[in-house]
């Protein structure tokens, strides 16, 4: 029986990842050094999420922005401790409160890679100039990625060092309307796909810069991580994989939500941020449904959300998830969640892939 050929290499710059798997960002708390560290130390490319990253500070409720401010050096300082001189980076919404800020930190704390959607980042590399961390754009469809990439070049001259695509099988938020991600087969999304692989090469080579494609959503298994190669892709971002690791950040009730999900329980919800995003069916989500479900104060997460016309408190309901309360919580997945059946080690997962 003939071997499989082996993955190549991920090259972000004078970065290289041995094994080409980026571990999606997964905030509040799923995603943290853990997490990170396990994947960067296996070879690949760890990220932190920041999202409400210091939620379990004791002054996490009076002073949420400073306390994720402090709290995003102390996490990707220990996860270097981890990584064995591997990758680190972070996820940084957009859309963040104070999303310059929650960049600074990051930078400041020598992140190698600053990754970043939930809207376009258009003054992301103003950001990092001077610094060398790499950026990253997430997008989810051509005109965006054109957008961006004409964006970066006339106003910064700069182009990005990595481009993620994130597709409609995704988890958490997504950028697609609800009614595109209800029937996601007349999408064609792997024209999509390609269509961008294309733009963003030909953008690089005109500026004789080798700028790498990333797909995410849906990528569970080696085979799907071939599919997104022989679509042009120069690796993957995968994170509903890693949710059931050993080494994953969740608490233990997240991963059995995970291993005991069947495919029909895997649904679309209507996000207080304004986006659609994939999520287990629960308690939560059915009560969610039925109208608004009273929360405290704002811990100032996302500029789209309106506190006082929000229909439940989505940092609640995310922090609820990370500590256990799974009655309360909003557990967001890919597309794939079913699939699990079992915790695994992050090494495991990362030998098939390589």
């Amino acid at each position: 029986m003939s071997s499989i050929r082996s993955f190549p290499p991920l090259k972000i710059g004078e970065l290289t990842a041995r094994i080409p798997v980026i571990q999606g960002g997964m905030g509040v708390g799923i995603s943290l050094s853990g997490l990170a560290g396990a994947v960067a130390a296996q070879g690949g490319v760890g990220i932190i999420s920041t999202a409400q990253i210091g939620f379990r500070e004791a002054s996490f409720d009076q002073d949420p922005i400073g306390t994720n401010l402090r709290v995003i050096g102390t996490e990707i300082q220990k996860a270097r401790k981890l990584a064995a001189g591997g990758i680190i980076g972070v996820n940084i919404m957009t859309a963040t409160r104070r999303y310059e800020d929650y960049v600074k930190a990051a930078v400041e704390a020598g992140v190698d890679l600053i990754i970043s959607g939930a809207g376009l980042p258009m003054n992301l590399p103003r950001l990092v100039s001077g610094s060398r961390t790499k950026i990253a754009p997430i997008v989810s469809s051509l005109k965006s990625a054109q957008v961006i990439l004409r964006y970066w070049q006339k106003k910064h001259e700069r182009l990005p060092d990595l481009v993620v695509i994130e597709g409609p099988e995704a988890g958490g938020h997504l950028g697609f309307s609800y009614e595109e991600l209800q029937n996601p087969d007349q999408m064609d999304y792997d024209r999509e796909i390609r269509d961008i692989v294309e733009h963003v090469k030909n953008c690089g080579r005109e500026k004789g810069k080798d700028i790498p494609v990333v797909v995410a959503g849906g990528i569970y298994t080696r085979q799907d991580a071939q599919r997104a190669f022989d679509l042009g892709a120069d690796g993957v971002q995968m994170a509903t994989r890693f949710v059931t690791t050993y080494e994953c950040d969740a608490p233990m009730e997240y991963k059995e939500a995970y291993i005991h999900a069947r495919r029909e329980d895997i649904v679309l919800v209507k996000s207080p941020v304004g986006m659609p995003g994939r999520a287990i069916e629960n308690a939560f989500v059915r009560r969610s449904g039925q109208g608004p479900i009273p929360h405290g104060k704002c811990h100032l997460c996302v500029s789209t959300c309106d506190p006082a016309s929000t229909p439940y408190c989505i940092t609640e309901a995310l922090v609820n998830a990370a500590k256990g309360d799974m009655e309360h919580a909003l557990i967001f997945c890919g597309s794939n969640a079913y699939r699990a059946d079992k915790l695994e080690h992050v090494s495991d997962i990362m030998k098939e892939f390589q």
